[in-house]
């Protein structure tokens, strides 16, 4: 299966999307009867059996102990995944029209201490054609490691630091500008990189802080279209494919996508696809690259 490539630009593309132009004429005028992603806001309730695919880590983590697989690292590897399978799901929309990704990015946040005063930092991940959950999995960890190691803010979150201490009227200002940047698609690398409100998904990890998983608000600044909340691990009976009831470890996901992008069969379908990983874990050991041979229903 391809994998996502940078695409040459043409006139009306974006640097972080190209134009769709084919749309069929009701989804190019829903971007202007509803031009705030927030005022098309879908919610899909997802809960996934994760009994496999804690055992699946259990191994995993028994191979290589020095570092630590996680649930959110598979959940984040299985949407890589769905993106790349399902590319409506990392469309856009912004200034009245609709756009598609070349490139496939999650954006989280990392505190640096679990404390209630402790800062926090905006990560943003970009698949490649030959990640698997290893590969992700070392990434997220770097990453995560090196934020909470810095002594200082850096990138997006010291230039974050210093807008917040501007004056309000200047802030006011700037932040008017920077929004009609945004909906030309104009707005500096130096505000976007790293930034995951520019990400294809957004994902939080509320299970780590023992919480359930919430429907998460999008926003109308930026270009993130899906929104992922990760609950707690716990068991719920479930009915098995031969009707026999089983107590099984499950995972609720409160997901929050702008409807604009695709419809929602289209919607039920990708998300079917991650259930579908978390249930066959090992096709993240698979390069996101090869298919994943699911059969949509």
């Amino acid at each position: 299966m391809a994998f996502l490539e940078k695409k040459p630009r043409k006139w009306g593309d974006r640097r972080d999307g190209l134009w769709v132009r084919d749309l069929p004429g009701l989804n190019a005028v829903i971007a202007f009867l509803w031009p705030r992603r927030t005022e098309c806001e879908a919610y899909l309730q997802q809960t996934i059996d994760v009994t496999e695919l804690l055992r699946f880590i259990e191994k995993k983590n028994a191979e290589h102990p020095e570092y630590k697989t996680t649930l959110f690292h598979c959940v984040v590897t299985a949407i890589f995944r769905m993106l790349n399978e399902r590319p409506k799901m990392n469309r856009f929309v912004q200034g009245g029209r609709t756009y598609e990704r070349d490139e496939i990015t999650a954006g989280f946040v990392a505190k640096r201490k679990f404390t209630d005063h402790s800062e926090e930092s905006l990560m943003l991940l970009t698949a490649q054609a030959e990640d698997t959950i290893d590969t992700v999995s070392k990434k997220i960890i770097g990453d995560v490691k090196e934020a909470r190691e810095r002594k200082e803010t850096a990138g997006i979150d010291n230039i974050l630091d210093i807008l917040g201490s501007f004056p309000r009227p200047f802030l006011w200002a700037f932040i008017r500008f920077i929004r009609t940047l945004d909906y030309w698609g104009k707005v500096p690398r130096a505000l976007t990189d790293g930034d995951m409100n520019y990400a294809s998904v957004s994902i939080t990890n509320l299970g780590s802080i023992k919480c359930p998983s919430v429907y998460h608000h999008l926003g109308n600044y930026g270009t993130t279209s899906v929104f992922v909340s990760i609950g707690t691990i716990h068991k719920e009976q479930l009915v098995m494919e031969d009707g026999s009831l089983q107590i099984r470890d499950v995972v609720d996901l409160g997901v929050t996508v702008d409807e604009r992008i695709a419809d929602g069969f289209y919607f039920a379908r990708s998300w079917k696809l991650v259930k579908h990983i978390c249930a066959h874990p090992e096709l993240l050991d698979k390069p996101l690259c090869e298919e994943s041979g699911y059969e949509y229903q």
